[in-house]
């Protein structure tokens, strides 16, 4: 199940993120986050304050995924050639997608980002908009598989960290 999450789900969040910076460190994935700027347990603190967390929930109530869910485009969205003749309030974005990683490889990213996208038809958008680091060769391959073109990479700085290559990605529904 997919829901929104709630104060008592932050603790788990933090900990897929800490699980993810750990398996970077081990060089066992490439992400390109940095554990003590991003993803932290304040991202998604602030996620929650604002409403737009979601996690997976499994059937024994284990987090086994989070994602933000919302409107907010980076300022380095601006750098990208877009579908023309959508407007912002048409656009919803996927942010931090994370899948804790002694589950992944059951299908819990798939599923997410297909609730993504029937939540944005819900709320009325038709293009959907995220992004990921260019190291990240995992997500560069996941995202076109279910429908998602390669916009523009994009230099940017984010929380501070200079020299990102973000590879901004669009679907239209």
């Amino acid at each position: 199940m997919i829901r929104k999450a709630t104060a008592n789900d932050l603790a788990c969040v933090a900990e897929i993120y800490r699980k993810i910076h750990e398996e970077e460190r081990a060089g066992r994935c490439t992400i390109g986050w940095h554990p003590d700027v991003y993803p932290v347990e304040s991202t998604a603190a602030d996620a929650l304050r604002r409403g737009d967390l979601f996690v997976f929930q499994d059937d024994n109530g284990s987090i086994l995924a989070s994602a933000i869910i919302n409107r907010e485009q980076l300022d380095s969205y601006r750098q990208a050639e877009w579908t023309p003749g959508v407007t912002d309030d048409e656009v919803m974005v996927l942010h931090t997608l994370t899948v804790d990683p002694s589950s992944s490889g059951r299908g819990i990213g798939r599923a997410f980002v297909s609730f993504y996208e029937d939540y944005a038809r819900q709320n009325g958008c038709r293009s959907l908009r995220l992004d990921t680091q260019s190291c990240n060769e995992r997500a560069r391959s996941f995202y076109p598989r279910l429908g998602y073109k390669e916009t523009a990479v994009v230099d940017t700085t984010f929380h501070g960290l200079r020299d990102i290559k973000l590879v901004l990605f669009e679907k239209m529904i």
